[in-house]
Formats: structure tokens, sequence, C-alpha cells
């Protein structure tokens, strides 16, 4: 093997060596716990509140502030939520949805664990809500339309179940009369539909909007750069993301006066915030014009999104209705993409696919298959990594076939060795002639190399980011492929009597668990059957390496590592067929105990 291929494969484990670092020294922070926020007084700002509700882009001024009552929406009455998947209830004061538990969700895999909870009331820590109102125009004020802080009155039922939608009223008492039904499908999204009736002598304007909005950063924000968390938009088939504190960057919108990132949709958009496993999106109607808006508030800390509908114009005597949705809920692949087949455009992209993402797609796609027909995420990333080395297998046997090749100039390269001395370049010239006359060519055992590393950090990405690998069990101790392996050295891997050191401390790094040690085992087997560098430097470093990487990957999600114990295997078994095809007798453990001359001479012909 020439210089220049031992660099080229040296620079990239090497290179593969400083991010498994990076992922060791930064891993994500473990969330900091946050004070309760204070419960909402006449001083204090009503959540809608921030930036002055929501500007209209044809309404002069937009929407002044509001004052909050002093009774806050934990006082006011409520409308439960009751469906197979979803608990929670909407307070009567500004309609907020702002109380909601997915129900097939737990905080950890313990069975009493508590449920997840997503929305949360104001007065509670982490404060979290959506609300639906109208922005006053031409010929209206601020208490002419209803907003975070009106008391709506219940019509009809008072629980919102997937069958039975609920109805709010509100009148004005000068000639407006508002009227708010909420309905929600099986799953997770909610359907609003606004109307206003104009009674009065005069025409009036007014735009519907919708808000998210939330107190501070979330209290389980993981700030890793692997996961993006935070506003998540789609405008016109233009896909937006922005960190938490990127809006805290903003430039002060003049028509807000708060730090805002504002987006014009001609026809189909959406706009929210993610978490890493969890979502609420505003989303209008398709084909809707809207005016998407990202906010910040300083002096309260709260982040906002908002969606503003175009202002409609009413006659005396006229009516105006507007629906728009509210997904809130689990970023489950399938759901989401089976609201987007409904309409919801690129609703898919909320997930956090990356920038390799025309790798992660079709990965998960197949890996959530796999999952459906083998009934264990488990056993399907096994069957997925069986499935990518049959495809690659005919770049892998060339490159395999090559290496068996090496592995036979070996002692000749050994004789050039020693012939050229300190001569590099009679060295090089000697070692190219050799190549060329055996018809070898060493570059062609890096490819498979090459290619292996986007498909692992696509895979990386696809375990850390997606819902499905959350929780998901395998066989015995492993009850979270999406958790480093919770076995460990230090209690001998459970038989005595004491527990394994925390997930994400010294003691855990160093003291690994079962599946980092057949990883490394895996990859050392896999490198006994490779013909070693000539460089000493270069051989003690890939001698070294299989154990580098047992300690690093032990942090990894165990899926992660299944994948790679999988691969590793299953790469050994190829390497080992095809140099017994090629006249060697490795034994199981890669050393060659003798060679099979009529078989060489074959493999040679070929």
């Amino acid at each position: 093997m020439d210089d220049q291929n031992k660099n080229l494969i040296l620079a990239t484990a090497l290179s593969f060596v400083v991010i498994l670092i990076w992922f060791v020294l930064f891993p994500p922070p473990e969330p900091e716990a946050i004070e309760p926020a204070p419960a909402v007084t006449e001083e204090t700002a009503a959540p809608g509140d921030v930036a002055a509700t929501p500007g209209v882009a044809d309404t002069p001024g937009g929407t002044p502030a509001t004052e909050e009552t002093a009774a806050g929406p934990a006082d006011a009455p409520r409308i439960a939520i009751e469906t197979p998947r979803l608990s929670g209830s909407i307070s009567t004061q500004g309609g907020r949805i702002d109380t909601l538990a997915l129900k097939d969700y737990r905080e950890s895999t313990e069975p009493d664990a508590p449920i997840v909870s997503l929305l949360r009331p104001v007065g509670t820590a982490g404060a979290y809500y959506a609300l639906h109102g109208w922005a006053p125009g031409q010929g209206l004020a601020i208490e002419d339309v209803p907003g975070p802080n009106t008391e709506w009155q219940i019509a009809g039922d008072a629980t919102l179940t997937q069958d039975t939608p609920v109805t709010l009223t509100w009148d004005n008492d000068a000639g407006l009369r508002f009227t708010r039904q909420i309905a929600v499908d099986a799953d997770y999204m909610f359907t609003i539909t606004q109307s206003v009736e104009n009674t009065t002598e005069g025409t009036v304007s007014l735009a519907p909007y919708g808000i998210l909005a939330r107190h501070g950063e979330p209290v389980d924000l993981k700030n890793f750069f692997v996961l993006h968390e935070g506003v998540v938009a789609m405008a016109d088939g233009e896909l937006a993301e922005i960190d938490y504190d990127d809006m805290t960057d903003f430039d002060v919108d003049a028509r807000e006066g708060v730090p805002a990132e504002v987006m014009q949709v001609t026809e189909n958009g959406w706009i929210g915030f993610t978490d890493h496993y969890w979502m609420a999106t505003l989303v209008p109607a398709p084909g809707e014009a809207f005016r998407a808006a990202a906010k910040y508030d300083p002096r309260r800390n709260i982040y906002q999104t908002e969606a503003v509908l175009p202002t409609q114009s009413l006659a005396p005597g006229a009516s105006a209705e507007v629906t728009t949705q509210l997904f809130a809920g689990a970023k489950e692949w399938e759901t989401i993409r089976e609201y987007e087949a409904e309409g919801v455009e690129g609703f898919i992209d909320s997930i956090d696919w990356g920038w390799f993402f025309f790798l992660t797609k079709p990965i998960f796609a197949l890996l959530h298959w796999l999952n459906q027909l083998i009934g264990n995420m488990g056993w399907a990333i096994i069957a997925l990594t069986l499935i990518i080395k049959a495809v690659l297998f005919p770049l892998a046997y060339k490159s395999y076939a090559s290496m068996a090749k090496m592995r036979e100039l070996q002692p000749e390269m050994e004789k050039i060795k020693e012939r050229a001395g300190d001569d590099r370049q009679k060295l090089q010239q000697e070692m190219m002639g050799l190549y060329k006359k055996e018809k070898v060519n060493p570059a062609s055992g890096c490819l498979p190399l090459l290619l292996q590393i986007p498909i692992f950090f696509s895979l990386y990405k696809v375990i850390f980011v997606t819902l499905e690998l959350r929780h998901a069990p395998w066989i015995g101790w492993i009850d979270d492929l999406s958790a480093p392996d919770p076995s460990s050295l230090y209690n001998l891997w459970g038989l005595l009597p004491w527990a394994a050191p925390e997930p994400g401390t010294i003691l855990a790094l160093i003291f690994i668990g079962i599946l980092p040690l057949l990883l490394g085992v895996s990859m050392w087997l896999q490198q006994k059957l490779n013909p070693a560098p000539t460089d000493p430097t270069q051989q003690m470093i890939f001698a070294w390496m299989p154990w580098v990487f047992m300690f690093m990957l032990g942090s990894f999600a165990s899926g992660l590592v299944v994948y790679w114990i999988a691969n590793n295997t299953i790469t050994f078994i190829q390497q080992y067929l095809i140099m017994r095809s090629h006249g060697y007798k490795p034994d199981l453990f890669g050393n060659i105990t003798g060679r099979n001359k009529k078989k060489a001479a074959e493999a040679a012909k070929k």
C-alpha cells in the first residue's frame, strides 16, 4: 500500500476518532431545573401579549397589548380533552389549549413513570400553550375582539373527544358575535374553526390568528448539535429551522417592537416549535396565504410563533369563518406522513433528517418497515445491516479480493522496502511497479471504509432523532435502543450486587458494557484479516483502534452499537470466505495458518 493511500486511511480513521472524542467530551447536557413561573396577575403580561399579540400585515399599527385579568387560566372553567391518545384541558379564559399529555409515552422505561406532558398552563414550570383569536382592524378596538383573556362561554358538551367537538361563544356586546369550535382526530391534530357575525351598522375588519407561546426555553432542552430544537417552519416548500438562542438575536421588528423573524407564505406552510420527540405546530389550510412569525420577548422571556391570516372585511349583517389546524403530539413518522398525504405540505421534514437527508430518510423508511415485519427494532437494525452489506457486496468483494492480493504481496513489499532503504522516491517507484505488474489497486480497499462513514453517521442521526427508537427494547438488559448499554464491568455486567455507574459519568465510560466489549472484539477480529501497514507507527495506531472505539462508542446509543457489531461480524465472515477462496487458511481469529496453492492459482487466474 503506497504512502498516499496509507495516509488516506490514516486521516479518515483519525478524523473519525476526533469526532467520537467530541461526542464523548460534549454530550447532550442534563436539563437544568427551572423555577416555576410566577402566577399571572394584573401586572404580569398575558401569554398572548408577547410582542403586543400578532401584528397583521394590512391592519394599521398591529394589535395593542391587553392586560391579564386577576384570575389566571388555571382558575377559569375548563373543558376536558379525552381521546385514546391524549388527555388534557382547554381553559375558557382565552380558549387556550394549555394542558396536554401524551398517553402512549412515558418519561422513562419504568412502568409507573409519569406520562409525557407536552402543553402546560401559565403558572407552571415550562408553560407552553396554544391560543387563537382575532386581531382588530379598521373600526375596532382591542376590547372589541376576543383575545388571550376573553372569558368564553361553553355551548353544549364540556368534554372534547374525537367524536364530540366543543363550541365556545363570546359576544362583545357591541354587535359582534364570535364562535369557536374545536375538534380533534384520533391522533394529534386539532381543528379550530373561528367565525364572527357582524350585527353592527358599519363595516369592520379583523384578522384571525393562532399563537404558540413558551415561557422560557424547554425544561428538557438537549442543546446537542446533532439535533434541532426550536422553531420549525415550512414556507412554500422552504424549510426554516431556528434555534432558541438565535431567536434572541433577531432584529427588532418595527411593527412588533420585539426581536422577530417574519415570513410571508403565499400558499402552503406551517410554523411551530419542535422538541426532541414532540412538536406543536400551527397549520393554516392548504392554499391559504398567511403571515408566519417567530418572536422573542426579552422582558418576559417568552418565545412565540404566530400564523396570522389575511384581514376579513365584514359589511353589516355579514359573517366570516376560517378553519386552521394545530398539531400537538409525538413526531411519529407514520402519523406525520399521513398528515402530509392529507395536505400538510412538507410535514415529514419537521423531523430533523439532517444534511444527509437523502440517506437518513430511506434508511429510516426501510428500518421502520423491517421493524413492522419483525416486531423488534433491535433485530430490524441487524436486518438493515444485512441489506446494506448485500447492496455494497459487489464493491466490497473487489475490496476484499484486493486486500487478499495485498497480503499475498506482503513479502515482496518487505523486500522492496529493504532494497530502497531511506530512498522514498525509489520505494514509491518500485511499489507502483509492483502494483502495476500484479494488477492491484491498493485504493480499492479504502472505498468501502469511505462509504461506511456517511452510512454510519446517517444511522446515528436516525437512531438519535427518531421517536420510534425511543424506549425500544431489544433483548434482555437492552430496554432502550436510543440509550447507551446499561450494563457495566463495574458490577460484572449485573452479576455483582451493586448498581452500574450512571450513564455519562467517568466510571460509566471506563467500566464498559457488554455491547461495547463485543464491538471491540468484532473490530479486532475484522482487522486481523486485513494486511498490516508497513509503517510501524501506522501499525500501532491500527492495533489500538478497536479498543479506542470500544470505549468511545460505549456512551453511544445501543442501537448504533448493535449496527456496528453486526456490520463488523458480517464483514469478517465475508472477508474470511473470500480469503479462503484465494487460497488462504485463516482461523476463527483471523490468523493465517497456511495457504492452498491450488486455490491461490485459481484465484490468480480470475
